[in-house]
Parts: C-alpha cells; structure tokens; sequence
C-alpha cells in the first residue's frame, strides 16, 4: 500500500515539536512513560542511520512547577524563569535517559530569538545543530526560558519550531500536541470535522481556531500551532499536525492529523528569522520616496530618505520602517545606534562622509538585512 503522504516518507531530516501537555501532568512534573513513548518512536524513525530527527521540546517551565512546590503555571516572569531553570535539568536529563536505551546522545540547545536574528549568532546557531546531527546527536531545542523574557510571555515552542525548520533545511516539519489535528470547530464539539489536508489559505476560511490546550501547563494552542504551519509551509516545508499519541503514524505517512502543503519556496535563512522571530527596538519613519526604493526596488534604506527615529537600539538590532501614516512596511537590521541617526535624517551619504568622515558613508540599513512585509506598493513596470 502507497503512502498517503509522500512529503512525508520522503523527508530525511525532520523537525519534531512536543507540546508541554503531551509530557507532563496538569499538575507540573514530567510524565517518564509519555517521555519514554516519544522516545520509541523517534528511536525507531532513525534506527535506519537515514533520518534525521531535530526534537523541539517545550516541557522546562511545567517541568519545574513541582519540584518548586507550585500547583500551577506562574504568571509572574520571575517564577516562571525559576521553573524554567529548574525544569530544564529534568526535562533533558529524561531525554537523555530514554534516548540511552538506544544508544542516541542527546544534546541541548537553547535559543532565543535575538541568537537568531542576529547575523553572527544565526551563523553559530546552525553550525552547532549541523553539526550534532553529523556527529549522529540528537538535537533538543528548547527556547531559553531562563533569561528570555518576550518568548515566554508571547508564544509556546511551535513559531520556534518552524523556525528551526527552516535553519537546519529540515524536510518536513511535524507538530505534536494534545488535539490529533485541526477541526473546523471546536473537537470537543458533537458534528466537528477534521481538516485533513490544508493547501493554502483558503483551505482555513470558516476555521474557528482555538487557543487554549487542555492541559493548562503550557502556552500555546492551536492558533500558535497554525501559525507555525504557516511559516513552515510558505518556506517550503510540508507541516503534520496531530497528536504525540499518532506521532508513529504522522512519521510513516499515514493520514493522521492535518497535513499543510508547501505554498512557497526557502527564502534567505536570516531573513525569516527577521521576520518572525525578532523584536524591533526601534523604529525609523521613511518619505515617501524611501517607502517606494525599499519596498518596490529593494534598495537599501539611505539616511537621506528618513524623516525621524523612535526607540532606543544599537547598531545591529532589529527596527521597524514605517511609511509616513505609521504602517510597518518592512523590518532590517540598523548599522547606527539609535543617538546617532537624528544628525543623518535627510542626508546624502556623500555629504555625511564629508563631514563625519568615511564611517558614515553606508547604508542605514542594508538591503541584505531588510525583509519586506507589505505587498509592492506600484505594479511592474514591462
């Protein structure tokens, strides 16, 4: 019998993301047979030697919820950073232990979203996980909960995951949770129907999406899942959604869960960490001329066509170019700290180097570190 799911069968490297409901107990602590269930599927997709696996875990915070005596998730940052810091011991030293059974090592990584946004730290991301994965380790992500402060707040592992996906050129991207895939309504709900097949927006309209697991120990839900099959799928790689108790039938292609087809091609690495994984420290306002040069030319953005600056950043972080109503048109990497650019506005870079010297005369962003994220503002001319 055929797969139903060729994009999946086929995929040699493969991101897997667990939710924090699918490996511990409402009340905090890590579940070691749900853990060791995991474990023997992942083992025994890649006991052939030709997959690879890249497990993106959520799981710290709810992890250390018990050993601290808490009965539920903190909302206050500086608790849930010290379950973090406690639960991330346990969760890796459980990973470590059941992927012993089969002789596979473990090794952590923690990210944060400015260690890939940042050109330098994008670039020692991924040589480190190519590299586990060449030395036959399995790479366990986790966002760095400990010292992050947006990725708690904002979102669980599944925007990470698709993230991850695209940095290590992964092949299909699965995301595993307490719901076994995506419905038109709410599962719980008598007449609910699975989406099985999702070929691009369209495919979503009349979705209602949910938002809060079952479980109540992590911070995603299906709308963050959703989100992530998005970003993953507009790259260019095949998304299963489904539960981590059909993870052995999601892997063998069989129709479980919701499958999301590609919907576009792999874009700069950078530049969709850029886009879905940075935090803006700033903003530049741009005439109308630069809004047109940057965003339908894509050129980079000259000192000569910003009109003001909001924030306070350094050379190097993310900011926000924004049209003249305020609306975001793209996103770049700045090469001036925020207290030098007001002597810039409106000024050629000739002019600049004239009178500052030669540091001056560049870009105020490059356009190798821009990402776009409105349409073309004026239709090809031809």
């Amino acid at each position: 019998m055929s797969a139903a799911r060729p994009g999946v069968t086929g995929a040699r490297r493969i991101v897997v993301k667990v939710g924090s409901s699918s490996l511990t107990t409402a009340a905090g602590g890590l579940d070691a047979d749900r853990v060791d269930a995991l474990v023997d599927v992942l083992a025994g997709v890649r006991s052939g030697g030709e997959k690879e696996i890249v497990l993106v875990s959520s799981g710290a915070i709810a992890a250390g919820l018990a050993p601290l005596g808490l009965v539920r998730r903190p909302k206050d940052l500086a608790r849930q950073q010290a379950a973090a810091s406690v639960g991330q011991g346990l969760l890796v030293a459980r990973y470590t232990a059941s992927f012993a059974r089969y002789g596979v090592r473990v090794g952590q990584v923690l990210l944060t979203s400015d260690d890939t946004s940042r050109r330098a730290h994008y670039r020692n991301a991924y040589r480190t996980l190519d590299q586990l994965l060449d030395m036959g380790a399995l790479p366990v992500v986790n966002e760095n909960d400990t010292v992050a402060t947006d990725e708690i707040r904002f979102g669980d592992n599944d925007r990470l995951a698709a993230l991850v996906a695209h940095l290590v050129h992964a092949d299909l991207l699965v995301l595993l949770s307490d719901v076994d895939g995506l419905y038109d309504g709410d599962p719980r709900t008598p007449g609910a129907t699975r989406v099985a097949e999702v070929s691009g927006p369209r495919d979503l309209e009349g979705v209602t999406i949910g938002s809060a697991g079952k479980a109540g120990v992590g911070t995603g839900g299906m709308v963050t899942k959703v989100e992530a099959a998005r970003i993953a799928s507009a790259a260019g790689i095949p998304v299963v959604l489904t539960s981590a108790s059909r993870a052995a039938d999601a892997l063998a292609g069989r129709d479980t869960g919701t499958y999301f087809h590609p919907t576009g091609r792999r874009s700069a690495d950078r530049l969709l960490w850029l886009a879905h994984a940075s935090t803006p420290q700033g903003a530049l306002t741009l005439d109308d001329g630069a809004v047109r040069a940057v965003v339908d030319r894509r050129t980079s953005l000259l000192p000569a066509g910003i009109s003001a600056v909001e924030g306070e950043f350094t050379a190097g972080d993310p900011v926000e170019l924004r049209d003249l109503s305020g609306r975001a048109v793209a996103r770049g990497l700045v090469n001036f700290d925020a207290k030098e650019i007001p002597q810039l506005l409106g000024r050629s870079t000739r002019e600049l180097a004239k009178e500052l010297g030669p540091a001056y005369e560049r870009e105020v962003v490059h356009r190798d570190d821009l990402v776009i994220l409105v349409p073309r503002l004026t239709p090809r001319s031809g």
